[in-house]
């Protein structure tokens, strides 16, 4: 009989501070995840702080940096397998927001940047490898009370290249609706009314 799946996912909270001229965008999520399939377990963590420079009231440019990292456990009566994986991501990102009106937004995030993956399974298979990553997330903003509100996605748009020993990938993710993200929103604008 199969073991019952425990699977444990937090992805916490972002805080986003809202688009407003000559100000500072600070921005994060953090992601954790526990599993256990059969006579496999493993967790996850993901960590992806953000911090920009809002220009004007519309374009935020900035700096992103992503850190991911697995590890887990199979084992019966033949195999007992430890498997670890780390995945960083540093770049730029370019922010568009678009106010519809005093309580919703919409913004889309332009990534790129460079990568760096490792992966050990049971010193049996590593690699490692690097290359490029670019990203376009679009999400809605519902400013909640004096700048305070919450940001919402399903998904975006990825293309990734990975090249190294022992690896090579070239991914394309077209992700809508297929994932969901969420945050927590604050506009540390001086009291200025948020447009996101």
């Amino acid at each position: 009989m199969k073991k019952i799946i425990l699977s444990a996912a937090l992805i916490a909270t972002g805080i986003f501070a809202t688009a407003q001229k000559n100000t500072i965008l600070v921005a994060g999520e953090v992601g954790y995840s526990d599993t256990e399939i059969n006579n496999a377990d493993g967790s996850t963590l993901t960590l992806n702080p953000k911090i920009g420079y809002q220009f004007t009231d519309h374009l935020t440019l900035g700096a992103e940096w992503s850190y991911k990292e697995s590890d887990g456990t199979v084992s019966n009566n033949t195999v007992n397998a430890d498997a670890y994986e780390q995945n960083q991501k540093i770049g730029g990102f370019l922010r568009y927001s678009m106010p519809l009106n005093n309580t919703f937004s919409v913004f889309a995030d332009l990534g790129v940047g460079y990568q760096y993956l490792a992966n050990d399974l049971a010193g049996i298979e590593q690699y490692s490898a690097d290359g490029l990553y670019t990203d376009l997330v679009p999400a809605l903003f519902i400013n909640m009370r004096n700048g305070f509100g919450l940001n919402f996605n399903i998904g975006g748009i990825e293309y990734s290249n990975l090249s190294g020993t022992n690896y090579d990938a070239d991914n394309f993710n077209f992700n809508f609706g297929k994932e969901v993200g969420f945050g927590i929103s604050k506009n540390f604008g001086a009291g200025k009314k948020a447009s996101n």
